[in-house]
């Protein structure tokens, strides 16, 4: 399945949970939800991904976490904020870099509108 593929079935996913939710919830519960409906589709989907920093080839122990990784593919950064701001767009490039994972999405689910929410990024690589 290619990552458009993915992409199109994780946008389904994401409007089926926003429709069924709406705005106002803590980023775990969309996080844990979407994950769910990812899974009910034979997705592999993996929550709280440690993520290693590596810095002149020491390995940091400085705790990021993923939200989601599905198929080993796309990052899925979960967000429920009043305004994103660039630095959550800047937050998901760095980890595509960091992680060698070409695509990821950045989806803010505190919106009235789940289609302006949603944030495709791709990794220069």
């Amino acid at each position: 399945m290619t990552e458009n593929n993915l992409t199109f079935l994780i946008r389904g996913s994401i409007f089926k949970v926003f429709n069924a939710l709406g705005p106002g919830l803590y980023e775990s519960a969309y996080e844990s939800i979407l994950a769910y409906e990812l899974r009910k589709k034979q997705l592999k989907v993996a929550q709280q991904v440690p993520l290693p920093l590596v810095y002149e080839q020491v390995a940091m122990d400085v705790g990021y976490r993923i939200d989601l990784v599905v198929e080993n593919r796309i990052i899925i950064e979960v967000k429920s904020v009043e305004n994103l701001l660039e630095v959550h767009h800047k937050q998901l490039l760095t980890y595509l870099k960091l992680s060698g994972i070409k695509l990821g999405l950045l989806v803010n689910f505190n919106t009235d509108d789940i289609t302006k929410g949603i944030f495709r990024k791709v990794n220069g690589l």
